[in-house]
């Protein structure tokens, strides 16, 4: 029984980082299509969400099958429920990866006006996020989550800078001002993912430390 225990949960893990590779792709391929206005990326992140949506079913389907099956308690209960709530962090993440391609559709000139406000800073802190929550979790390193949490904060920052931006340019130009709506949305939406990375890197610390932990985001020394 043991045995099957510990495969099951090794199967379980596996599914979980093939389920992060696949979201991060989807973040990749989402990012392009506003950077760069590649359409083509964006549609191909519509037209592969339900892969993540069916992946985060099987995953929650093994979870709730190991429940039953083992009744895990101690550090592997703790996989057990970290894994649930992984899994639902990197879900919403793809989520999220969606509606910036949707948006990204709908303005024009989207590279350009993406140039303009130097969304790369904020799109390169976030994948770097949310690479680095999932490499935590593989490694079980609560000093790379620890300075994700701490990351947190200066992609706040960077989406208030960028929303003053786009909201000055929409009062210049009337002609901007459903475009920016759209950048407005893509940039809240950019935050929510920190915040999912944020997530999933307390989670890690909570598996390997067996408590709850919440890093204080003050003297920041992490780039993005």
């Amino acid at each position: 029984m043991h045995r099957a225990f510990a495969e099951n949960l090794e199967k379980l893990k596996a599914r979980l980082i093939r389920m992060g590779s696949i979201v991060e792709e989807q973040i990749e391929f989402a990012f392009r299509a506003l950077l760069e206005g590649r359409s083509d990326l964006a549609q191909l992140v519509l037209e592969r969400d339900d892969k993540v949506d069916e992946l985060d079913m099987k995953i929650d389907k093994q979870c709730q099958r190991i429940f039953a099956l083992h009744q895990p308690v101690a550090k592997d209960l703790r996989l057990l429920l970290v894994s649930l709530k992984l899994n639902n962090e990197l879900e919403r993440i793809g989520d999220l990866a969606f509606n910036v391609a949707r948006h990204s559709l709908a303005i024009p000139n989207v590279a350009q006006y993406a140039k303009e406000f130097g969304l790369e800073r904020m799109t390169t802190g976030v994948l770097t996020m949310i690479k680095y929550s999932m490499d935590a979790f593989i490694n079980m390193d609560t000093t790379l989550a620890e300075k994700i949490i701490q990351t947190d904060s200066q992609i706040d920052q960077l989406e208030n800078e960028i929303t003053r931006q786009i909201i000055a340019k929409m009062k210049e130009n009337s002609d901007f001002i459903e475009p920016g709506i759209h950048f407005v949305v893509v940039l809240r939406n950019l935050e929510r993912m920190a915040d999912q990375a944020t997530n999933i890197a307390e989670n890690v610390i909570f598996l390997v430390n067996a408590q709850r932990t919440k890093v204080s985001s003050e003297n920041m020394e992490t780039p993005i």
